[in-house]
């Protein structure tokens, strides 16, 4: 039997390749087939539900939309666009179409917001946040690509109802999932001594 030492090295190359995997993630667009399987997704909702959840209020809410049912949802955005804004040429409605065929798959992001609770609304947010950005990662990490976008939408009640969300459920935005085209440019990242400081007490004053 080896020594700890002899475990030590694999054990550290894992955590060095997971790190790797997270610092070279970044929004990608556009975004082609194929998009994660059945057993793929199931991963990526299981990352999802390991997001801090004070309370364990469960607030997350994710919606499918793949393959046929992408046609359905185009004319949802074109329908949901001309009621909200009915001074508009038809032909600048239709557009709205094409967000339904922007990526293989999209994953309707939303949040379940109790009101029956201490915990107050932007910790349940943040919550949803944090279960979104974990299936960013994860699908990151299994190969594909990802782009979380909002937008009007996003907001509309029509298409709230039209999804089967419950009344005190709201749509957060969109996820468009696939593939990555080949020779991804990478996105330049912001130095983290802009965003980050270390406070060292009120003696340091």
């Amino acid at each position: 039997m080896g020594s700890n030492t002899d475990f030590a090295v694999p054990e550290n190359a894992t955590r060095q390749l997971a790190l790797d995997a997270l610092l070279g993630r970044q929004s990608h667009w556009p975004l082609v087939e194929p998009a994660p399987g059945d057993a793929e997704l199931n991963l990526v909702f299981e990352a999802a539900v390991r997001a801090p959840d004070h309370g364990r209020l469960r607030p997350w809410r994710f919606v499918v939309i793949r393959d046929e049912a992408r046609e359905d949802l185009g004319q949802v955005l074109v329908d949901i666009a001309a009621k909200r804004q009915p001074d508009l040429p038809a032909e600048t409605h239709e557009q709205r179409r094409q967000k339904a065929f922007a990526a293989p798959m999209i994953v309707v992001i939303a949040a379940s917001v109790s009101t029956r609770t201490s915990v107050p609304e932007g910790e349940q947010l943040l919550s949803v946040g944090a279960a979104t950005m974990n299936v960013l990662n994860a699908l990151h990490i299994l190969g594909y690509g990802g782009f979380w976008a909002t937008g009007p939408d996003a907001y509309d009640r029509d298409l709230h109802e039209v999804l089967e969300f419950e009344p005190h459920e709201r749509i957060l935005g969109f996820l468009f999932v696939g593939t990555p085209p080949a020779n991804v440019e990478v996105t330049p990242r912001a130095e983290r001594g802009d965003h980050v400081r270390e406070w060292l007490g009120r003696s340091s004053i």
